[in-house]
Parts: structure tokens; C-alpha cells; sequence
């Protein structure tokens, strides 16, 4: 997959991370020609994504860490579906407007958006460290809602965090989840994790939801908010008639991310 020129930096190191799971060694050569950007701007996402524990360097690019456990996964759950993260991405960021405050889970789908929304001017309220390290290098203005590390997630979670967040009222707030159903509303596996979603969109005024097209009609463990609970949700295909009818009928507004340009 060839990307157009100049993609911004969070959508080049999803991009540079990809690459290196698929075939382990990525080299700055290579991924300057790929991605239209000088090497220089190649090394320092490599830089980026080694400070993060994701790639490691060699002579002349990176390659994949070889870990187990929690950190794989994660690193995993970055590179799956990431057009589709992307493309919901800057969807999501047509819907932020100058000044706004934004909230964002520490889900990889809204990583995706804090990776391009440095083109706006608003302030973010994180509750992942990785969100907060994207920012922080696209120099954004932004509040780490902090506390419990949650390394499954690599998310900040319980009690202390939910008392900032309830100080808190945020124009808007994104958030991702395992799956939907018309049932269920949103639902996701790890409690830790929904308990901090929640707080995030108790402080929210207006609440948007971020999911690729394989989550909508899934159940999991434990439900984040009900569907009447969310205004907007950003997903990456036209969901199939009946699921439309039943966000609609819960007042829930459905923007498709298929033809978003990078």
C-alpha cells in the first residue's frame, strides 16, 4: 500500500509499525521512498517509536521488538486495521472545531486521532500514555488524566482519575470499544478500562464513538455506555440497513469515514 505524499506523523509511524510486523526489519530507505517524506523525517519516527518500546534500531532502519505478553499485543492491536483507523481518524477530526477541549480514551483508534490532531487548535484531555506521547511531540496543549497504570490498555484507570474527570466538562469526547449491539449499546472486555471510558464520557457534552465495521453488531463482557448514550459514531463502511435504523432510532448520528482522503 503506497500512501499519498506528506501523511502526517501519526500516520506515518502506524504506517513504519505496520511494516515492521509484517516483515519484521523496516530500513529508512525504504520507507522514505514509501511514505513520499526525506529520510530525516523517517528517522525521527523511528526515534518516536523506539522511545515508545515498539521498534528497536539497526544499521540503516528498525525492527520489531522481539516481546511477549501484554506489549505484543498491543503493538498487535496498533497495526490491525489501521487504514480503516485512519480513515475514521480524520473523519473524526472534521468534527473538532478551534478551541474545542477533546477527550480521548486510551483506545488505538483514538490514537489514530491524536496522531493528526495537531491541524487543529484545541486541548486534549488523555487517559493513554501513548495518545499523551503523540501529543506531546506534536506539540498539542493537553491534560494527562493520570492514576493507576494499566499496562494491558497501557491506559492510567481507577479512583483518582475518575475524580479528575469528574471536575471536568469536555466539549468533546472520542472513545472506541470492542463491539456494538443494539442491545448492549457499547460494550468492551476489561473493567479497569470501561470504568475509565465511562468517567471520560460522563464529562463530555457531546460524545463520539469511533469503531470499524467488524465491531457493530458484537457483544463482549461489559457494557461502556448505551447506544442512546452516545450523539455520533464515525466507522469506516455503511453500516447494514438494520443497524442504521437502530442507531438512528436512538438518535445517534452515523458518519462513514469510506472516502476520507489522507
Amino acid at each position: 500500500m503506497i500512501l499519498e505524499a506528506s501523511p502526517l506523523p501519526g500516520e506515518r509511524q502506524r504506517e513504519i509499525l505496520r511494516l515492521a510486523l509484517l516483515v519484521e526489519t523496516v530500513r529508512v530507505s525504504e520507507l522514505a521512498e514509501r511514505l513520499g517524506v526525506h529520510e530525516m523525517t523517517i528517522r525521527r519516527d523511528l526515534e518516536a517509536l523506539v522511545a515508545q518500546g515498539l521498534l528497536e534500531r539497526v544499521h540503516g532502519g528498525a525492527r520489531r521488538t522481539q516481546k511477549t505478553g501484554l506489549e505484543s499485543a498491543y503493538a498487535q492491536r496498533i497495526g490491525q486495521n489501521a487504514e480503516a483507523k485512519g480513515r475514521i481518524a480524520r473523519a473524526a477530526l472534521r468534527l473538532i472545531s478551534e478551541g474545542d477541549t477533546v477527550g480521548m480514551d486510551s483506545s488505538t483508534t483514538a490514537l489514530a486521532l491524536a496522531g493528526v490532531l495537531g491541524t487543529v487548535k484545541a486541548t486534549a484531555v488523555v487517559t493513554g500514555l501513548d495518545a499523551a506521547n503523540a501529543l506531546a511531540g506534536a506539540n498539542v496543549p493537553f491534560l494527562l488524566a493520570g492514576g493507576s497504570f494499566h499496562a494491558l490498555a497501557r491506559s492510567f484507570v481507577g479512583g483518582l482519575q475518575r475524580e479528575l474527570l469528574s471536575r471536568l466538562r469536555i466539549d468533546k469526547v472520542f472513545f472506541s470499544a470492542k463491539a456494538w449491539s443494539p442491545a448492549q449499546g457499547f460494550s468492551d472486555v476489561h473493567l479497569p478500562d470501561v470504568e475509565a471510558k465511562q468517567a471520560l464520557i460522563a464529562a463530555g457534552r457531546c460524545v463520539i464513538a469511533l469503531l470499524d465495521s467488524s465491531k457493530l453488531e458484537q457483544e463482549a463482557f461489559c457494557q461502556i455506555v448505551p447506544t442512546a448514550g452516545v450523539q455520533v459514531l464515525v466507522t469506516d463502511r455503511e453500516p447494514g440497513r438494520a443497524v442504521r435504523e437502530a442507531l438512528e432510532e436512538a438518535d445517534v448520528q452515523v458518519i462513514v469515514a469510506e472516502g476520507e482522503a489522507a
